[in-house]
Order: C-alpha cells, then structure tokens, then sequence
C-alpha cells in the first residue's frame, strides 16, 4: 500500500511553498494506485491524465500527483486535457486497467472559502508568503482526513491505451544549429530546420 505521508517532504521540496493542492494531488496519487494495486512508476509503465487546465486555482495538485505515482513530464507519461477540473485518470499499462478519482467537492470548499484563498491568495498574495499558521492547518486536514471524506475513487475499468513509441531520431538545425527531434523537423528552402525557425521570414 502506498502512503501519501511518505511523500509529503518530497513534495514539498519539490513543489517549494506548502498549499492544500499538492498534498491533495499525493492523496488522489495514493487512492489510484492502491485502487489498482500498483506502485510508483521508475519507468512509464504507469500514465496519468489530469483534467487540470491552465492559470486556475489549485493547479499546485499536479505537483503532488508526479511526485507520488512517478508519472512525469520528463517521463511522458503525465498529460492535461484542460478541463478546468481536477479529476486523475491512472493507467497501469501492464493490466490495462484505469481508475479515476477526483477530489470531493466539499473537501475542496474547505480551502476556496479559507483564508487562505479568501483573503490571501485571492488578492494575489503568493503561497510561500501566506502565513504558516494560515496554511498549516489546511495542510494537516488533507494530509490526515480520510481518504473517504476527501477523494471519490471511481471503477477500476479495462483501458486500451494508444501510444506512439518514443522518438530516439534526432538532427541539428541547418539555421540555429540546435538539437532537434527529427518528428518536429520541416524544410525551409533547401534547409532542414527546427519549427522555430521555419517559421522565421
């Protein structure tokens, strides 16, 4: 069984300021697979899909999602479908089974009418400025509820996952010289170029 309290210190230096979202993206990391009984991804054998958008609140839960199941931006193996929602698909490759969880509604009501959001980070007070006696308290609730009061762990269900195979092709740019992955590569006169610089005049 993973325990999200494991990763906690790990997130933190991490992600680098203390937030409820991101130890509520440990907590969601930590439903999904002990729902599918995996462990922590050291490769890509497991893929997330966070329905996460861009420039909205509670973003930060992203981070408490990598750090706990090991999917990664490096890896590819983490996506966003821009929702606008916090829901996490877990995909073990090896089964081919899937869960999604998403965290309740009234669990994360709790931090919107705090003042954490309320009366600093709403006005635009940056998170590692927002007093620790504001934040503690948040913290400890998503760290320690249980996970029933905090997170709605959906089916586990068969998935059929389509991937391309990673591209190990790559060329230097006939303009700026820069490494290129060869799938991302166009032609420029006579020139084979990055897509920056084709599409330069």
């Amino acid at each position: 069984m993973i325990n999200s309290k494991d990763y906690y210190e790990a997130g933190l230096a991490f992600h680098g300021h203390q937030c409820p979202a991101m130890p509520l993206g440990l907590r969601a990391g930590e439903a999904a697979m002990n729902a599918l009984g995996v462990g922590r991804a050291k490769d890509g054998e497991l893929v997330a899909i966070l329905e996460l958008g861009e420039r909205h609140c509670a973003t930060c839960f992203a981070d408490g999602v990598q750090v706990i199941t090991g999917c990664t931006f490096g890896k590819g193996n983490i996506s966003k479908t821009n929702q606008g929602k916090w829901g996490l698909t877990l995909i073990d490759k090896k089964s081919g089974k899937a869960v999604r969880v998403v965290p309740k509604t009234e669990a994360m009501m709790v931090s919107k009418q705090s003042d954490f959001m309320q009366k600093y980070r709403s006005q635009g007070v940056p998170a590692s400025e927002v007093p620790e006696e504001v934040v503690a308290p948040l913290v400890k609730n998503v760290m320690e509820a249980p996970e029933s009061a905090l997170i709605a762990v959906g089916p586990v269900t068969a998935y059929d996952l389509k991937e391309a195979p990673h591209s190990f092709n790559g060329f230097a740019c006939e303009e700026c010289g820069e490494m290129t992955v060869t799938e991302y590569g166009r032609i420029k006169g006579d020139k084979k170029v990055c897509m920056a610089c084709a599409a330069k005049r």
